[in-house]
């Protein structure tokens, strides 16, 4: 070899080598892509999961200061406040109106009551009619209220 040909330095890529990197890359993409789609159900579904939680907790929390002044007062009391907000008892539970008042935050969904039940809808669900959590208000005396969920939407 000639002492100018160890000199020469490689001055870039060759086009098989571009054609190979950009094959590779186009192959990786093909098969993360539809990984990445499937998380953004799952971060619908956990959202929705966390605020089911959030309520369970609040009706919980609602029902034991409830629980804890009703026991000093002399006739039932209809009505708790939580950080400020009046929360309206119903069978020793908050009712369908005021348990938004019992959550702090609900960015990302949607609030609607209609009758005794309150449905949260998971804003950005692709079908926000069954990607939900609702609050159903305790029906009777001694009973709990019903809090479900549906994800087959989101």
């Amino acid at each position: 070899m000639s002492k100018a040909n160890l000199n020469r330095q490689q001055g870039g890529f060759t086009l098989i080598e571009l054609v190979v990197v950009i094959t590779i890359l186009g192959i990786l993409a093909a098969f993360a892509i539809p990984r990445f789609a499937s998380l953004e159900r799952e971060a619908r579904i956990a959202s929705i999961q966390g605020l089911t939680g959030s309520v369970r907790s609040a009706a919980a929390m609602s029902h034991g200061l409830w629980l804890a002044q009703n026991s000093q007062s002399a006739t039932p009391i209809t009505q708790v406040s939580l950080e400020g907000n009046p929360i309206d008892i119903v069978n020793g539970y908050p009712d369908a109106v005021t348990i938004e008042d019992t959550l702090s935050d609900i960015n990302g969904f949607t609030a609607a009551t209609a009758g005794s039940t309150t449905t949260f809808t998971k804003d950005g669900a692709p079908t926000p009619a069954t990607c939900f959590s609702s609050y159903t208000q305790a029906a009777a005396a001694n009973t709990q209220p019903v809090i479900a969920t549906d994800f087959d939407g989101c």
